[in-house]
């Protein structure tokens, strides 16, 4: 299963975006299968710089809370991890609703303009 994958509809290779992409785990994985890593948003430098040497040709967008989905390069995977600072027993405990753990909600909006821009597919 290490050739490429393809989307069935029209044949073509499948693309992924990573948002909060950290080093680029899924990014780096989804390659291993033919997947295109073709965007990222990380805000961290460390992170982007292990990602960018994996990745040279893949875009960067930065923060997570100025992307539009429907201005970026469309794709057929976005994945995300986002911050569980506000989420871990240990931490405040404040759920979606704390500082770090709601950018949750940019994700979803992401993917909702990306959606729109791309007529639902």
């Amino acid at each position: 299963m290490k050739n490429n994958m393809f989307n069935k509809e029209n044949s073509i290779p499948l693309k992924i975006g990573s948002l909060f992409d950290g080093i680029g785990v899924f990014p780096l994985s989804a390659s291993r299968f033919g997947i295109s890593p073709t965007w990222a948003s990380e805000i961290e430098k460390a992170p982007i710089s292990i990602t960018k040497r994996h990745f040279p040709n893949m875009i960067h967008f930065g923060d997570i809370t100025k992307v539009n989905g429907g201005e970026i390069p469309p794709v057929h995977i976005i994945t995300f991890g986002s911050p569980c600072q506000n989420l871990s027993n240990i931490g405040k405990r404040e759920s979606l609703t704390g500082s770090q753990s709601r950018l949750f909600y940019h994700a979803i909006r992401i993917i909702e303009e990306m959606r729109c821009a791309a007529n639902g597919t």
